[in-house]
This record gives C-alpha cells, structure tokens and sequence, in this order.
C-alpha cells in the first residue's frame, strides 16, 4: 500500500551527517526506492509455506497481488541470497529474474496500468534462513525447546528485512492494502500462530498441520511473523475488543494472572491515541523464545511474566518495576509504528521515540503525572549522544539507539514547551487519528505539530533529531537582571523555558546569544531551571 504522506520540505542545512559511514550498493537496493518498485503498489501477501524444525528449512510460496502503478516490464523483489528462487509463476508461465545481492529482479513482457487492475504472482522459494544471534536485536530465526523438550520457534526481522524468510517488496513505504494470509504447516503436534485471526487448522495427513491466519489491515513485512511450540490458547473480550493469548503449557495459569495488565493499558491507550487500531484482527500476546518484538496483531512476548524489563527497571527509578515492560512498550507499537510508520528506516525513532514516551503514558494513567515526569526523567541516564537520532536516507539505515530514550524526553520537552495539557493530548490523539494506517516521515511529523500547536517547533525537533549536542542554558545576573542564552544549538534554535526562582515559577526565550530578561534577581544561586519538563543542561 503506497500510503505515504509528505511534506516538500528542503533538508535543513545544519543537519549532522554521519559522513564517516559508507554505504554500497547492496545497502541502496534494499533501501532505496528506484522505477522497479515505485512501479507497482502491492495489494495482498499470500504465504503458504512448511517449516521443518529438524533440519530448519522453508518450503512454498508467497502470492503477491498488486497493482500496476507505472508501465513497465520489470518490478523488484526481494529474497536473502542464501535463499533459493524455486520459479516465479505469472500466468502460468514462468518468468526469468536476476538477482544482484537480496534483489530480485523479475522480467515481464509488459506490465500496464490499463490492464487488470490486480495482477499476481506466484513466489515459489525454499532454503535455510539466517539463524539469529542475539534477537530481537539482530534479524533471523530463533529455535529453542520449551521444558518438554518441544520445538519453540520464533523469528524477529525488524531492520534487517522481512526478505529474510520470505520474498516480498522489502520496505517499509509499501504495505498490502488488503492484509495478508500466512498459512504455515508445522510438524503434528506444534502450533503456528501469526498475524491476524485464526481461520484453521488442516492436518496434511504427511506428518505436519497447516495453521491458517489471515490479516485484514495493512501490515508492515516486518510484522508478518510465525511463532510455533505447544501453545496453550486463552481467550477473553474486553468492551468489544477480543483479547488472545498464547502461552507455553506450563504457564497458562501464571499468564491468566500477568495478562489482566492489558485491560487498563487498553483503557489508557485507547483514551490517548485513539480506538485500537486493529480491531478487525484482534490483540493477541504470544510467548516467545526472545524478549520481545511489536509483531502486528500477534506481539511477541518473552519477559518471562516479570514487571520490569525482564525483573529490571532500566529507568533506575523504581517506577519501571510497576509494569511489565514487554506488555506496555511492544503493544504501544500498535499505534506507532505499525500504525503509523516511518517511510524510511532512518526516520525509526518515529516508531521508538513515541512509543518509549508511551511508558510514560501508561504510568501517567496508572499513577499519575509526577510519577510519569520521574519515570521519562529516569532515561536520561541512557542517553549516549553518539550520533543523530535520524539515520541516513535510503541506505537501510537506522539512526542512533537514543531514538528510544532522547526521543521520549523531546517529547515530554514538546509537551511543556506547549504548557498546555488539554491541548497537548488533544495534539496526540490526532496525530495518531490523523495518521492512522498511514506511512509517513519527520517532516510530517513536525509540520503537524506546528500546524496543531500553533507553535514553530521546527528548531527544537531539528536540534534533538539531527545534532547529538543537548541544548545548554547559560545564565548570569547583570546589573540585578538574570541574562541567559543557550549554547551547544544550531544558530536557529529558538525554545522557551521555565525557570523557578523564589517559589515562582518564569517562563523565559533565550536566544543564541546573551539576551536580559525582566527578572529581577540577585543571587545566580536562586535560579531553578525546571530540567525534568525540558531536556537541557545548565551552565
């Protein structure tokens, strides 16, 4: 689904690059958008596939309907080299490809747009995909035994390409606008679960049974995921919205108790961001063999029913240890990020920065404001400043890890810069209304907050997402006035901010250079600058 919404914007001068990295060719085929795929808009995702867990294999196809945008006479796929191209079925006939790196090329005598309005092909593949490392973190498949000795599969692709496993039009500015089937035969006796609802089970009367899915919105192939063990299923229904998950045997009880957090995460979520927003395929929550990933409509969970992230508050405030972190950040991903995602990798923070502030959200809801300054506040200490937060273009490549923490402190910064709480959550609720099962990027972003807020807010995004200095406020008394101004910022940045002195709490505009306020005062050392609601330093 070409559902990108953007703004023509000139790329701010200033930004930083990371000109010490080189990128190839490889890196601009899976990243890039060139006339092979802006060609053609898919339409639907059809797997049909068998995993063997013994010898780690798949075998099958993917059927991937699309429409013909522009004339041509060849489209871009894509498929891991060490994946086997089996044939390409178009018609009947069988088409010739290339294939340089993960791309695959496919030949066609001629693809026009006056012809069907849906065309389709058939995708027959099979091979060894990439074993992961260290997932979610690095992309690939993860096999491991449940305590019964059971097989217990799961795979996590994110930033590394869904074309691990399967062939498909590798990125994220295209989704199926009719969803996807994902029909997965396992060995008897293991169960597959993915993305969407269940549709059935057929045993295949040659040892394995084929579990089928199917999704009925847009979904980002990074999302599309099979999750395979001895799940045990278990059901509920909260105020219309069909809660599922599925569990290894041995914890359905204990999951039965954790699991209750997701009914005032709903309550909370859905009263700031807007209705759910894949109703049509339910929630599910799926115990899996690595920590966690926000696989659309079918969220792996692998926090082993601890609160915390995995018995840890990585806020260090203790707050952290309220919740499970699993539960809470990977379902926030339903709004943003696979929701609303980012046209290009580089703009991730899109999905990480807003959906690290919904911690904070959840803690708001539960425990209230000032617990929820303390708990963003807490991720200050995770902040490296190695690099932009914004990646480079069109490469495959993501930006800084900061994406996460400073992302959520720029935004709690946006939320006082605005200073207005009733105008602050309405801004949130429409921006993910607004955007919702759409593709964007930052300018869209930043012009919908400016639009929204009434406010250029322009240099304060710029300043956190593309430089890695934090924005430093001075300030000195001359001749009984309190002077400011702020360094370690672009020459444009330009951001108000409070200040407490004597019990009283001032709003201030420094500039770039030395500026008087009307403050009168006469010791530096009765300025508070309010750090907890801006993320700045002093000096």
């Amino acid at each position: 689904m070409n559902k990108i919404i953007s703004y023509s914007f000139v790329i701010i001068a200033f930004q930083t690059l990371t000109a010490q990295e080189t990128f190839t060719r490889k890196d601009s085929l899976q990243g890039g958008l060139r006339p092979e795929r802006t060609c053609f808009d898919v339409m639907h995702y059809g797997l049909d596939i068998k995993i063997n867990p013994e010898v780690k294999t798949i075998v099958g196809y993917n059927e991937i309907e699309f429409k013909v945008v522009t004339n041509t006479t060849k489209i871009q796929l894509d498929l891991f080299e060490n994946m086997k191209v089996d044939s390409i079925i178009f018609n009947a006939k069988k088409l010739n490809y290339t294939r340089e790196f993960n791309a695959v090329f496919v030949s066609f005598e001629t693809l026009l747009t006056t012809e069907l309005p849906i065309q389709k092909i058939l995708f027959y593949y099979s091979g060894k995909p990439i074993i992961a490392k260290r997932a979610p973190w690095d992309g690939g498949f993860v096999y491991s035994k449940d305590p019964q000795g059971k097989d217990w599969i799961g795979v996590a692709v994110q930033g590394t390409g869904a074309s691990l496993w399967y062939p498909v039009k590798d990125t994220q500015t295209d989704e199926p606008d009719n969803g996807a089937t994902i029909k997965v035969a396992v060995p008897n006796g293991l169960m597959n679960v993915s993305n969407g609802r269940f549709m059935g089970s057929e045993d295949l009367k040659n040892g394995y049974t084929r579990w089928d899915w199917e999704v009925k919105n847009p979904i980002n192939n990074y999302d599309i995921t099979v999750n395979i063990a001895d799940y045990v299923h278990i059901h509920d229904n909260y105020k219309g919205l069909d809660l599922d998950y599925y569990v290894l045997r041995e914890n359905e009880a204990k999951a039965r108790k954790h699991f209750q957090e997701v009914k005032p995460m709903m309550d909370c979520f859905q009263s700031k961001f807007g209705e759910y927003p894949f109703k049509e395929d339910g929630y599910k929550l799926v115990e899996t063999p690595y920590l966690g990933m926000e696989h659309q409509s079918a969220v792996a969970y692998g926090n082993k029913y601890m609160k915390g992230y995995l018995g840890n508050d990585i806020t260090g405030t203790g707050i952290g240890l309220s919740f499970d972190f699993i539960t809470i950040h990977e379902s926030g991903h339903e709004w943003f990020g696979n929701s609303i995602t980012s046209k290009d990798i580089a703009d991730m923070w899109i999905h990480e920065g807003f959906t690290c502030y919904t911690e904070s959200v959840f803690v708001e809801c539960k425990l209230g404001y000032d617990k929820a300054l303390v708990y963003v506040n807490g991720y200050r200490k995770g902040v490296k400043n190695d690099k932009p937060i914004i990646g480079s273009y069109g490469v495959n490549k993501e930006g800084s890890g900061d994406m996460y923490p400073k992302g959520a402190l720029l935004l709690n910064t946006l939320r006082h810069i605005i200073n207005d709480d009733a105008k602050w959550w309405k801004l949130l609720l429409d921006f993910s209304t607004t955007f919702r099962h759409k593709i964007i990027d930052t300018e869209t972003v930043i012009a919908f907050f400016n639009k929204e807020s009434g406010m250029d807010l322009t240099t304060v995004f710029n300043q956190y997402l593309r430089y890695t200095t934090i924005p430093k406020l001075e300030f000195k008394v001359t001749n009984g006035k309190l002077d400011c101004r702020w360094s370690d910022v672009a020459p444009e940045f330009n951001m108000p901010i409070d200040v407490v002195i004597n019990n009283k709490t001032s709003r201030i505009y420094p500039k770039t250079e030395w500026s008087a306020t009307k403050i009168k005062i006469k010791d530096i050392n009765e300025v508070k600058v309010v750090t907890d609601k801006f993320y700045v330093v002093t000096k």
